[in-house]
């Protein structure tokens, strides 16, 4: 007869929020008798960079019972307690200043923390079941703090300390927690319950937020076809004065953001910002069936001491990337000309990354682990990526199988297939086998489509796709360094034609202009500067952050200027030529003569 796993049980506290500590302990009933190994992940699911969670260990220790146990380090994140017979405890410091969508963060204002930062892995108990005593800091200031996580309840009220209880290990570290003075909203989605904890100082209109994602999240679950495949869902949202970012769960997903990106009471259009936060919020919800349920074969399960390979992330993040804002417009929380903004800055941050042309796609996905996520000076000129181009690959593949399918098949086809091959059924997708469903779904060959876009360097046919729905695209130079493209020049087209370019991004260090990235074949390097120069005078006169544009706009392509910058201490003289600004500013615009199937398709690809 076979014998019920028994319950591992884990117990964080508060011990020091001034301190930023949180004391985290595991209790195993039946240790291995060899000696029983404990394991800290090395990185998060939904960030593809190893983190090293074990160095904010400060202490460790076992005990039996009240006898101390010998622990082992084994080696970075591994530890190894000498034999004992009966329940063993392995307590632990925990670090917590990280704060960041990945980590764990505490302080005296409230805690946060990601299981995979904190929750020792039980080796051989992966699959016993888990609960965890979330346990309150003490202290009078302390009094009015709630929790809030997807995690079931099992001992503990409503937004409340006390026992939670998770499925396995692999569950118990997919629910966030978030503990303080949260502001709560509270809305329902085609039948299940969503709730919205607001952390910092903020006066977000909250009735709006919950109405707006009400009906973002209606669209998503619709999409993929109800019901949807969680019981209640979590938005952990910490608002700061500057932030951005997001990682995606199962149940839930922790959010940053600058609290002027939520809507304020009161404003009536909350404009661009808050456009951007939707965004992000819809990026993180499609996540709960792209990535968290249907995942590559590659992270099915997902080996969290060392790095995963996939050529995959294109498809998980990338077309993620696709859909969120797809999915503003057609829940109607933007208007066409939002969305066509929208495609023309992706576009444009594409043609402004001169690495496009040296990786490809499948090699970013590959990588990132090593560059995508430890971006330096020379990132621009070598890497892609796999978010940005993989977003306009799922736009060019959509729009190509609508067109060629007259619009009888879509990629929200080929999506659905995959939800119901690989999502329902929790089996990962092969490395072939979103190409190989793709074919199958749509009648189509693609190979030669996914060759040219996943396996070389050459530009995508983004002019094609979108002429196909009536759209065109249009290149110009930038207006200035704060261009993103999207949107038509005020200047004029001769003027911005006769504007010169230094070939270099800037960055304001103090009242200096530092060079953060010099690109590959622009004026800057060609002259010999190099990222992390600080350009100290142009022509003989001082250049601050401010003149700097001003004195490459009065000058045309072709002038010679005499650049006076700053390499660490020693002062060095540069002759740059200047280049003409390069026509890497793209704009979406619905064509002239638009009608028939173009327009009757860019209705149907909008609407969903």
């Amino acid at each position: 007869m076979l014998m019920a796993a028994r319950t591992v049980r884990y117990r964080i506290f508060p011990r020091s929020p001034e301190a930023h500590l949180f004391e985290v302990s595991v209790t195993v009933d039946a240790p291995d008798p060899a000696g029983q190994r404990f394991v800290l992940p090395a990185w998060i699911p939904g960030s593809y960079m190893v983190r090293e969670f074990a160095r904010h260990v400060v202490t460790i220790r076992a005990r039996h019972g009240r006898r101390p146990v010998r622990l082992r380090k084994l080696d970075k994140h591994t530890w190894r307690a000498d034999p004992c017979d009966g329940p063993l405890t392995v307590t632990a410091e925990v670090y917590a200043w990280d704060a960041s969508v990945r980590g764990a963060h505490l302080d005296t204002t409230h805690g946060f923390f990601n299981g995979a930062c904190v929750f020792l892995r039980v080796v051989g108990h992966d699959a016993a079941p888990c609960e965890v005593e979330i346990v309150p800091p003490r202290g009078a200031r302390y009094r009015g703090w709630r929790v809030a996580t997807a995690m079931r309840r099992k001992r503990a009220p409503r937004y409340g300390f006390g026992t939670y209880a998770a499925a396995g290990y692999e569950e118990l570290i997919d629910h966030p927690v978030e503990m303080g003075t949260f502001a709560l909203g509270r809305f329902t989605a085609c039948g299940v319950p969503h709730e919205i904890a607001l952390t910092g100082r903020q006066d977000a209109d909250l009735p709006r937020l919950e109405r707006d994602l009400r009906r973002l999240c209606e669209t998503h679950i619709r999409f993929w076809g109800e019901p949807a495949p969680m019981d209640r869902y979590v938005f952990l949202v910490t608002a700061l004065g500057e932030g951005y970012g997001g990682l995606e769960h199962r149940a839930s997903t922790a959010l940053l953001c600058s609290r002027d990106d939520l809507p304020r009471r009161g404003v009536r259009d909350a404009g661009e910002a808050y456009r951007t936060f939707l965004g992000l919020a819809s990026h993180e919800y499609f996540h709960a069936w792209n990535v968290k349920r249907i995942r590559p074969a590659a992270f099915a399960p997902s080996d969290l001491s060392a790095e995963n390979y996939t050529e995959l992330l294109w498809a998980f993040e990338g077309v993620t990337s696709y859909y969120d804002d797809l999915a503003l417009r057609r829940a109607g929380l933007i208007t066409e000309a939002d969305y066509l903004v929208i495609l023309g800055r992706s576009a444009t941050a594409l043609a402004r990354t001169p690495g496009r042309l040296r990786q490809t796609v499948a090699e970013s996905s590959w990588d990132a682990w090593i560059k995508y996520y430890r971006l330096d000076e020379n990132s621009p000129n070598a890497i892609v990526s796999y978010y940005n181009k993989g977003s306009l690959i799922a736009l060019c593949l959509d729009l190509a199988i609508r067109r060629r399918t007259r619009g009888r098949k879509s990629l929200d086809d080929v999506m659905r297939a995959l939800w119901e091959r690989h999502g329902r059924t929790d089996r990962g997708v092969p490395e072939d086998g979103f190409e190989r469903l793709a074919d199958a779904v749509t009648g189509l060959r693609l190979a030669a489509f996914f060759e040219r876009a996943l396996r070389t360097t050459a530009e995508l046919p983004l002019a094609a796709a979108l002429r196909s729905v009536g759209l065109r695209i249009v290149k110009r130079p930038a207006e200035s360094p704060a261009d993103r493209g999207g949107r038509a020049a005020a200047k004029g087209a001769r003027e911005l034609a006769g504007q010169a370019s230094f070939g270099a991004r800037t960055e304001t260090e103090g009242s200096e202009l530092k060079l953060t990235h010099v690109l590959d074949g622009g004026a800057a390097q060609r002259a010999g500067l190099a990222a992390g120069d600080v350009v100290a005078a142009i022509d003989g006169l001082r250049t601050t952050p401010k003149t700097f544009p001003q004195l490459i706009a009065r000058r045309r392509p072709g002038d010679r200027v005499r650049v006076h910058a700053f390499r660490r201490d020693e002062l060095r003289e540069f002759d740059v030529v200047l280049d003409a600004a390069p026509a890497d500013t793209c704009v979406v615009e619905v064509a002239p003569r638009d009608g028939g199937a173009p327009r009757r398709r860019r209705r149907a690809w909008q609407q969903g």
